[in-house]
């Protein structure tokens, strides 16, 4: 049996120094640390051995040669920075896609690419191979991500159905239609006769679908789907959507807002023209990160579980980056009401 001699000290441990504590070559060692391919088992736990008596750290240069891997992912989220930093929604997935990340050691690289120019640069950084794959989140109809990242061959899931290409991508989402359709019966069960709602913008595929969803619980119920107006998911569009709701139908008994920040400023709008929530007038939102619980009153809403979603599809995309592809999956998520005193 061989006897093994012990490494002189040294600041910066090398390969070479690995390989030969380990007894083996270096490019064996080499191979060993990247990933284990054409290594016994025997060498490969002699190498390990090594690793941490030495307590070696890989360059990261030097193993991406070796691997192609840049042990980085990105998350891109076609939107203006203050919609990024003041939403619920990104937060979320932003915690959820770190949370697997961290897991597996892995940089997530977040890029904010608004239409135009921004979109342009991304794309030339994405095919550039700087990360390894790409989360997509809160994407439109123009951008065409799908589309564009499926011909470059970069691994990537989106957050959201896409609008085009989305048979060509993986995806993870929450049945917008479904839970649009809860929201609206919810008040149907109430009592509620006279329901509007408040949509959000007609580029992005939850928007349609929970507008969809409105729309078919209303017309199952004999009612006019006619009292609609539209925000762009912030707070102070769902104030102005309001306002022009309130003037257009004044005899609205409920309300369903396609998410918690639209409604959040529904409820203001409505406070200030006197009408009372839920006595005059019911109101669902759509989300439950956060928002609902400190709305007054406290708000029934839709719950999407943005932070596991985020999860399920980083752990899709990490399965993609190992496997080196793969078909795509799409997954949907049902979604739940949570009532509250809005409703």
């Amino acid at each position: 049996m061989t006897t093994r001699r012990p490494a002189p000290p040294s600041a910066t441990p090398t390969l070479d120094e690995v390989a030969r504590v380990a007894g083996v070559s270096r490019a064996t060692a080499s191979r060993a640390i990247n990933g284990g391919q054409r290594v016994s088992a025997a060498a490969q736990a002699a190498v390990e051995d090594a690793v941490r008596e030495l307590g070696y750290v890989p360059h990261p240069a030097a193993r991406s040669l070796v691997t192609r891997r840049t042990d980085s992912v990105a998350v891109l989220v076609p939107e203006p920075d203050d919609r990024v930093f003041s939403d619920p929604f990104f937060a979320g997935t932003l915690r959820g896609v770190n949370r697997v990340l961290s897991e597996r050691d892995i940089q997530m690289v977040l890029l904010l690419a608004r239409p135009g120019a921004d979109t342009a640069r991304t794309l030339r950084y994405l095919t550039r191979r700087h990360v390894d794959g790409a989360i997509v989140t809160s994407h439109h109809r123009d951008d065409r991500l799908a589309e564009h990242l499926a011909d470059i061959g970069l691994p990537c899931v989106f957050g959201g159905r896409p609008w085009t290409g989305g048979e060509r991508v993986s995806w993870v989402d929450v049945d917008n239609t479904a839970g649009e359709r809860l929201a609206t019966e919810a008040l149907l069960a109430r009592g509620c006769t006279r329901i509007g709602t408040i949509a959000g913008p007609a580029d992005m595929t939850a928007a349609v679908d929970r507008l969809g969803g409105w729309t078919q619980a209303m017309t199952a119920a004999g009612l006019a789907p006619d009292a609609v107006e539209r925000g762009d998911f912030t707070e102070a569009s769902g104030e102005a959507a309001c306002r022009a709701l309130m003037e257009r139908h004044p005899d609205l008994d409920g309300l369903v807002v396609a998410s918690d920040l639209m409604a959040a400023g529904a409820l203001r709008v409505l406070a200030e023209l006197g009408r009372r929530v839920p006595d005059d007038v019911a109101v669902v939102g759509f989300d439950d990160l956060g928002v609902a619980e400190r709305t007054a009153p406290p708000l029934t809403t839709v719950r999407q579980p943005v932070e596991e979603m985020a999860e399920r599809a980083t752990r899709l995309l990490l399965e993609r980056v190992d496997a080196g592809g793969g078909d795509p999956v799409r997954e949907v998520v049902a979604p739940t009401l949570v009532r509250r005193a809005s409703a």
